[in-house]
C-alpha cells in the first residue's frame, strides 16, 4: 500500500536530475553557438538579399617582373600540363613584391603557370610567364557584405572554418534538441507550449507547399 508513496519520491528525483542536465547542456550550449547563431542569423538574411546589399566588386591589378633567378626555377621544359606549387623561392617572392599569397596548388602549362586565389568575398589570382618572367595578378573584393555572406556558406573558407561550421552546427543541435526536451518537462503547466511547437512547423510548411514550385 506504500510503494506508491515512496516511488512518488524517487520519481520527483529522477526528473529533477534530468532537468538539472538538460539545463546544463542547454546553456552550456547556447553560449557556445550565441555569437554563431547571430552572424549566421544575420548573413540569412544578407543572403536573402544579396542582390541589394553586395557593393561593386573592387579590382587591383599589379604586374611585374620575376628575376632571372627565380625565372630559372619555373623555365619551360617538355612536362605536361600539371597542377603543383610553386617552388618556395618564387612563392616567397610573390608575396613580397605582388602582395598575393604565393602558396597553393597552380596550374603549369607550358606557357605560364597560373595560380587562382579565390578567398571570402572575393577572388584573385597571379600568373607568371614562363619565358618572359612578366608577372600578373588581379585582387577583387566585393565588400564586408559578400565576406559574411561567404563564411555562412563555407565558400573559399578552408578547411579550419569549415570543421568550425561542422561544430558549430552540433552545438545548435544540441541547444534546440535540450529546449525542445525542456519543453516537454514544462508543457503540462505551459498549455501553449505544443501549439507554438506545431505552428513553428506548420507556417514553413505551408510556404513552402503553396508558394515555391
Amino acid at each position: 500500500m506504500h510503494a506508491p508513496v515512496a516511488a512518488k519520491p524517487k520519481k520527483k528525483k529522477i526528473r529533477s536530475f534530468w532537468l538539472k542536465q538538460l539545463h546544463s547542456w542547454h546553456w552550456i550550449s547556447s553560449a557556445f553557438s550565441l555569437i554563431g547563431l547571430l552572424l549566421f542569423a544575420f548573413t540569412g538574411i544578407t543572403l536573402n538579399h544579396a542582390a541589394d546589399l553586395e557593393g561593386a566588386p573592387q579590382t587591383v591589378s599589379k604586374s611585374a617582373t620575376l628575376p632571372a633567378p627565380l625565372l630559372k626555377l619555373i623555365a619551360p621544359d617538355d612536362a605536361p600540363d600539371a597542377k603543383k606549387p610553386f617552388p618556395v623561392p618564387v612563392g616567397q617572392w610573390v608575396e613580397k613584391t605582388i602582395g598575393q599569397r604565393g602558396s597553393g596548388i597552380a596550374e603549369w602549362s607550358a606557357d605560364d603557370v597560373y595560380l587562382a586565389l579565390p578567398r571570402p568575398g572575393g577572388d584573385g589570382w597571379v600568373s607568371i610567364d614562363r619565358r618572359s618572367g612578366e608577372v600578373t595578378s588581379e585582387a577583387t573584393s566585393r565588400g564586408w557584405i559578400s565576406y559574411l555572406n561567404d563564411l555562412h556558406k563555407g565558400r573559399n573558407t578552408g578547411g579550419v572554418w569549415q570543421w568550425f561550421i561542422d561544430i558549430f552546427a552540433a552545438a545548435c543541435f544540441l541547444f534546440a534538441l535540450t529546449g525542445l526536451l525542456l519543453l516537454q518537462l514544462h508543457a503540462a503547466k505551459r498549455p501553449s507550449t505544443w501549439p507554438l511547437v506545431a505552428l513553428g512547423l506548420a507556417i514553413p510548411a505551408v510556404l513552402a507547399l503553396v508558394f515555391i514550385h
